[in-house]
């Protein structure tokens, strides 16, 4: 049996700024051996990933075209590191209303347009974040990583001007497809 192909929906930060999540991805690999955060890009989630029948994704590109044409682009400010014990160790973003409002409607048109219902992780609040380390980072490695992480200093912004549509492709997150965010909405 062929399983459905997996997708997610994601802010891919540009240059620098994809590059540093990217090392800083690497040194946790290589130092506390959790590679899992390897897997995908630097990216910030806005859809939880989802299966998908291969015959609707052209109808998710062009919902997922339209809606980006009608949501502005926006500043996304990266300021230090944050956790969520005892596995995740992330790259902190504020919550501007532009982002929210993104997430929020992404979420809208995947349940009411493709009939998806795990927009967010358990339900919980969306706490926009990169990932550098996660699922394989062992307890123990977590603390000595998060001791090192927490006093780390890192202010950067950037302009978010797109979103993309990740697909799996068995080993690795692929972008799959680029959405521009309207310059003037």
């Amino acid at each position: 049996m062929n399983e459905l192909p997996l997708y997610f929906i994601a802010i891919i930060p540009p240059d620098p700024i994809f590059s540093f999540a990217l090392q800083q991805k690497e040194y946790i690999a290589e130092y506390y051996n959790s590679k899992a955060a390897l897997r995908s890009p630097p990216h910030i989630t806005l859809h939880m990933p989802f299966r998908l029948k291969e015959s609707r994704e052209a109808l998710l590109i062009e919902y997922l075209d339209n809606l980006a044409k009608s949501n502005p682009q926006f500043l996304l400010k990266c300021d230090g590191f944050g956790a969520f014990e005892p596995r995740v160790i992330y790259i902190n973003l504020d919550r501007p209303d532009a982002l929210v409002n993104l997430q929020r409607n992404i979420g809208q048109l995947m349940k009411q347009q493709m009939h998806l219902f795990n927009a967010n992780y358990k339900d919980k609040v969306f706490n926009p974040h990169m990932t550098i380390a996660f699922r394989d980072l062992r307890k123990a490695m977590f603390h000595k990583a998060w001791e090192e992480f927490r006093v780390k200093k890192y202010t950067t912004s950037f302009m978010t001007d797109s979103f993309a549509l990740l697909k799996h492709d068995s080993r690795h997150w692929q972008v799959h497809q680029r959405f521009h965010l309207s310059a003037s909405v």
